[in-house]
């Protein structure tokens, strides 16, 4: 019987010795795979067309990842359908650190505007930093005859539903500005959805539509140039980047405050050793003074979190916004 218990004994220390030797392998392993990773080209999704912020933020990103890690970051455009597309296309690729995605708020809103997504933003994509906060602009063509927002409003009352507004897509950021304006402002106006900010901006120029809410980086030089007239930034803040510039609370729509964070989410399976290998050598770029003064230049506010916070920043929002869309009766099937 002593003999039997003995063996016993010695049998678990035998499955012990080899579940700890199989771990040490297991992590010696992922430690390995983290170090060698990348041997080729990164690919980071833009899920908006060139030319806005999301594009500039993506290129400034990965022309730095790429002398860090010694390979090429490709910066790749899926836009289309309100960003969900790139968003979906990088959920289903091959979780080995070689697809990236450059998310935004955008995508915290497009769960509760759409009806059915073919992804779910909380659980097929495991968050990697936040790069940038980027407040949005009231912008409107100096055609318009409004000085201020309490003109634009009065325009907007004396004929509802003729100024028109564009966005990023239906269920964007600035979709929901939109409609968020609207409402606090009691008027009626027309959204006009575009698949990114170029577009946009160059009918904005023109005169085809009378006013955006986009980020501050791709309208910045058309404020400075004279070509568009800031009328309110949407953050409760006002932005050093336009320090005159009120806010839309100072305004009159007093707590008004909606702006729009940038950053790399890879897909959900991903190891996690990669994920903070990415991690770590983001945060380096996002910190070092030369990005943050090329962010200050475009209007954009470094931010460099871990994975852990811009999780927790995703579901916020998330919830957040799902209680913004449901008063702004936002859907889209």
């Amino acid at each position: 019987m002593q003999a039997k218990k003995q063996s016993r004994h010695f049998s678990q220390l035998a499955q012990v010795a080899l579940l700890a030797g199989a771990t040490a392998l297991s992590l010696a392993g992922s430690a390995a795979l983290a170090q060698s990773w990348p041997v080729k080209p990164i690919s980071l999704i833009v899920p908006f067309p060139a030319g806005g912020t999301t594009d500039v933020l993506a290129r400034a990103v990965g022309q730095e990842l790429s002398k860090a890690l010694g390979q090429p970051v490709v910066v790749e455009s899926r836009p289309g359908a309100g960003a969900t597309l790139g968003a979906d296309f990088v959920a289903k690729a091959k979780p080995d650190g070689y697809t990236l995605l450059m998310g935004a708020v955008h995508h915290t809103i497009a769960t509760s505007v759409y009806r059915k997504l073919p992804y779910d933003f909380q659980k097929d994509f495991a968050p990697v930093t936040t790069v940038a906060l980027v407040p949005n602009v009231l912008v409107i063509n100096p055609n318009v005859p409004a000085k201020n927002v309490s003109e634009l409003l009065a325009l907007a009352k004396v004929e509802p539903g003729k100024l028109t507004y564009g966005s990023n897509g239906n269920g964007t950021g600035q979709h929901l500005i939109g409609a968020q304006f609207e409402g606090m402002g009691g008027v009626q106006m027309l959204h006009v959805p575009y698949k990114g900010s170029g577009p946009l901006t160059t009918d904005l120029l023109g005169g085809q539509i009378t006013m955006s809410f986009d980020t501050i980086t791709p309208v910045l030089p058309h404020i400075k140039a004279g070509k568009l007239r800031a009328l309110a930034v949407t953050t409760s803040k006002r932005s050093p980047t336009l320090p005159e510039v009120p806010t839309l609370d100072e305004a009159g729509l007093k707590g008004f405050n909606l702006g729009t964070w940038f950053g790399i989410l890879a897909p959900a399976a991903t190891p996690k050793e990669l994920v903070v290998r990415l991690n770590t050598e983001l945060v380096k770029i996002i910190n070092a003074p030369d990005f943050r003064k090329k962010m200050a230049d475009i209007g954009a506010e470094p931010v460099g979190n871990t994975p852990e916070q811009m999780a927790r920043q995703i579901k916020d929002d998330t919830e957040r916004f799902a209680k913004l869309v449901k008063d702004a009766k936002v859907s889209i099937e």
